[in-house]
């Protein structure tokens, strides 16, 4: 199989990099703003990407970025805000503005 590049954007704790990374591809940029999230991302593919932490490509805020700063890449992934969806969250859905 052909490799290919991916971005993670909203990515949590990494489903779409772990699905994307068994599927042959590389993650060149990430990015998650939840602390808790993010420590766990950074523990569960430090190892398997590594040179996305040493080149600091695993970003916090996405607002921080210039879409022209990110590397080239062939697939953009982006998770769907589950907090609002959540049991655990407040439960506001579609209502929800955070």
């Amino acid at each position: 199989m052909e490799k290919f590049s991916f971005i993670d954007l909203f990515a949590g704790i990494g489903g779409f990099h772990l699905a994307m990374h068994e599927l042959g591809g590389s993650c060149v940029f990430a990015s998650e703003v939840d602390p808790f999230a993010r420590k766990t991302y950074e523990h569960n593919f430090k190892s398997i990407s590594p040179e996305l932490f040493e080149t600091n490509m695993f970003n916090d805020d996405i607002r921080k970025i210039a879409p022209a700063d990110l590397p080239d890449f062939d697939v953009l992934c982006a998770g769907f805000p589950c907090q609002p969806f959540s049991q655990a969250g407040h439960k506001r859905g579609f209502n929800d503005t955070h």
